[in-house]
């Protein structure tokens, strides 16, 4: 998949590097396009990689234009997801491994995905998941930014720039399950979840090249905040202004006048 060359903004925020493109179409395929740079150039040199997905509708352009690259190597990849909701029905829609399933990892078959079972005992999973993630360096996280800045489900209450775990449960705060049924994943507020289990900011922050794609109006003020606020864990994104190797991609509508 050859660079777009779509770009029609660049800049650095910090350490980050911004990257804003006309439509959210053109953001997804040149984020894709980096990413399947990324991840072919990893391939080559080591024979294996090990790759972290967001599972939401931000990343539909993203994940449809992966697919359809015919030149990665996917039986050499080993995927995760970085989030589940705690109590949801096995064959729950919602789901975010059935979510990924459906988008992504039926249509390129990696050698190996690890999925968090969220029926499975809480914190017995976590332990779990976290043990697999322990295993070797996340080489890859492709990742967006929630409406109230979240990452993963590291909402604002519960972020923690230095926690010490690796996966761990959370209680989703109100504007995060709002904004579950505005992407369309429920019906109403009532039915979504209050608890998940999520990789915390630090094993999201370990990757080694991080690539965030955020498109839509309804993330333009998370979006303002991560690039014009200060650090803090009241917009867990900000941290990402942090990281040595991460790239920003936004469309006209999340971002600027």
């Amino acid at each position: 998949m050859p660079s777009p060359r779509l770009a029609e903004k660049k800049w650095w925020k910090d350490r980050l590097q911004v990257r804003q493109y006309a439509s959210r179409d053109e953001m997804g395929r040149a984020a894709a396009a980096d990413v399947s740079q990324a991840m072919k150039a990893i391939l080559a040199d080591r024979g294996s990689l090990r790759i972290v997905f967001a599972a939401a509708p931000s990343q539909n352009e993203l994940l449809d234009y992966l697919a359809a690259d015919k030149d990665i190597e996917w039986s050499k990849v080993t995927a995760f997801h970085m989030d589940e909701y705690i109590g949801l029905d096995e064959d729950a829609p919602q789901r975010f491994s059935t979510f990924l399933d459906t988008r992504l990892f039926s249509r390129v078959r990696p050698g190996t995905v690890h999925l968090i079972d969220g029926s499975a005992d809480p914190a017995a999973e976590c332990e779990r998941y976290a043990a697999l993630l322990q295993e070797a360096p996340i080489d890859i996280v492709c990742l967006g930014i929630g409406e109230n800045g979240h990452l993963a489900f590291n909402d604002p209450p519960v972020a923690d720039f230095n926690d010490p775990k690796t996966v761990k449960i959370v209680e989703l705060d109100d504007m995060c399950r709002e904004q579950q049924v505005r992407d369309g994943c429920f019906d109403r507020f009532r039915e979504v979840p209050e608890t998940a289990m999520t990789l915390t900011i630090p094993t999201l922050l370990s990757g080694s090249r991080l690539f965030c794609i955020v498109p839509g109006p309804t993330k333009r003020s998370a979006v303002t905040q991560t690039l014009e606020g200060p650090i803090t864990t009241a917009c867990p994104a900000s941290i990402l202004r942090e990281h040595p190797n991460c790239t920003l991609y936004l469309d006209r509508d999340s971002y600027g006048a």
